[in-house]
């Protein structure tokens, strides 16, 4: 699936391969991200919820089944953009509150190849990730349905604390088929529909 012209693909997966993170726009169109921003608020509102010790106290979601989805409707993106062939993993998603910090970190090996994706924010900007790479630290800045394609276990990265009310992000989580993670695929998970995706692969 080509979702840019070939010519800004390459360059798309030039930047990613020299830089080691690349900024893509759009991955969903604003009718999608809306959509997925209300399901996540509603998702947070009617089931149970855990947090984690990198953002203490904030909603946090593993595998929920609509983001399972979007991690194996945006693989195909995905591989173009990074020009990888991938394992999906798994998805991780988090509604942020005021206040929020996530400290400097780099991710364990089932997130070799991640995409940070902005669901929806209420706040008067969107919310800088922090990322360093080869060439120096950005700040990267995603409305929503805008994604940050990174190499998660290489890329040290973070955010300060947060000023709005709430924000939205999914993490999609994937490892390159022919590199030393692949046996992550899944997330090493036996029942779900991603192992049931990769059961059907050659």
């Amino acid at each position: 699936m080509t979702w840019l012209g070939s010519n800004t693909m390459v360059t798309i997966a030039s930047q990613f391969s020299n830089q080691r993170y690349v900024l893509l726009r759009s991955l969903l169109n604003a009718l999608q991200a809306r959509q997925l921003y209300e399901h996540t608020v509603n998702q947070v509102k009617r089931i149970q919820w855990v947090s984690d010790d990198q953002v203490p106290e904030t909603p946090a979601l593993y595998g929920e089944p609509c983001m399972e989805e979007l991690l194996l409707t945006l693989l195909p993106s995905i591989e173009e953009a990074s020009d990888l062939s991938l394992y999906p993993t798994y998805s991780y998603l988090r509604l942020y509150k005021r206040g929020d910090v996530l400290g400097r970190h780099v991710d364990r090996p089932a997130c070799e190849i991640s995409v940070s994706l902005s669901l929806g924010y209420e706040a008067d900007s969107p919310w800088p990730l922090w990322i360093e790479g080869p060439a120096g630290v950005s700040g990267v800045q995603m409305e929503p349905g805008d994604g940050l394609l990174y190499r998660g276990t290489e890329c040290f990265h973070w955010r300060e604390a947060f000023s709005g009310t709430r924000v939205a992000q999914v993490f999609l989580h994937y490892v390159d088929r022919n590199g030393v993670n692949a046996g992550w695929k899944g997330d090493k998970r036996q029942s779900c529909r991603v192992a049931d995706y990769l059961s059907h692969l050659p």
